[in-house]
Formats: structure tokens, sequence, C-alpha cells
């Protein structure tokens, strides 16, 4: 046997090291695999969360904002008083249950993979400013939001490369 002969240093036939390569390839790959965690319902659950906090929060302090009857600037007290406004203090409620769970959501996934996700918010909050708030939305405005939401589809629609930490429970 020609292609089965003993190198002179490792004492390994060219078929054992084959074999050797082979397994240290495929452990190496499962090891990458393992470090791996696919997207699951709770990550996508916790993402429509974070969107939905973070425009009812922003729609809620924009309301608060326009029915305070005063305009903050400097003075720290015209601050506390505004936040007394129910819609404001209501805003700033869903506004800190959002950033605890997007700290949440980045403890689980790749910030590549959840800031995309997370700007349909951008899109949301347009649509409730349009339909709650009255605003006028230009046309540019519009096809804007239609990019943003053309660009999240894209990376929703690519396989994740999120990662595990260790030692965080899901």
């Amino acid at each position: 046997m020609a292609g089965n002969r003993q190198h002179p240093v490792s004492g390994l036939t060219s078929l054992q090291t084959q074999s050797y390569r082979t397994h240290h390839l495929v452990r190496s790959a499962r090891e990458t695999a393992s470090r791996v965690v696919p997207v699951n319902l709770k990550t996508l659950l916790l993402i429509l969360a974070v969107i939905v906090f973070n425009s009812a929060g922003n729609l809620s302090l924009a309301y608060g904002m326009r029915h305070v009857g005063e305009s903050v600037g400097l003075d720290p007290l015209g601050y506390i008083r505004v936040m007394l406004n129910p819609a404001v203090a209501g805003g700033i409620v869903l506004l800190i249950f959002w950033l605890l769970m997007r700290m949440t959501l980045l403890s689980w996934a790749d910030l590549s993979f959840i800031l995309p996700l997370t700007s349909l918010g951008y899109v949301l909050a347009a649509v409730l400013g349009y339909v709650f708030l009255h605003e006028t939305v230009a046309p540019s405005h519009w096809i804007g939001t239609c990019l943003i939401f053309a660009g999240t589809m894209l990376v929703g629609s690519t396989q994740s490369k999120t990662t595990g930490c260790s030692g965080v429970s899901r």
C-alpha cells in the first residue's frame, strides 16, 4: 500500500493522519456550533416588547409634553413639575421598562442583530405620531420609514450569528 506509508517523524500512517485531522475539524465545528444560539421565540417576543415599549413610551411622553402647558429649559424645578403630568410620568415609566428590557435583550443577543430589528420602533413611532398626535409626516419621511422597514426585514431574514453568554439564564 503506497498511499498508507508511515510518516518518518510521527510514525502515523497517512490514513491515521487524515483521520486525526478530520476528528479535530469536526470537534472544532461542534465547539463553534455550541457557541451559536439560534434566535428563539423568547428573544423575538422580547424584541417585540422592546419595540412596543419604546414607541408607547415616546408617544406618551410627547403627548404629555404637548399638553403640559409649560416648556422646560434650564430650570430643574420645571422638569419636576412636568414629570408630575400623568402622561409624562407614564412615558417615563414605559421608557424605564424599555431600557431594562433592552439591557436584557443585549445580554441575550448580538448588538448587530438587535439594533436593526428594534429600529422598527422608528416605523411604529412615525405611525403613532401620525395617528394619535396628528403630526404631519412628509413623503420623504415615509420613504425613509419604508427603507428602515425594508432593512429590518433584510436583517430579520438572515441567519443570526447570535452568541450566548456563559452563565446567563434565558
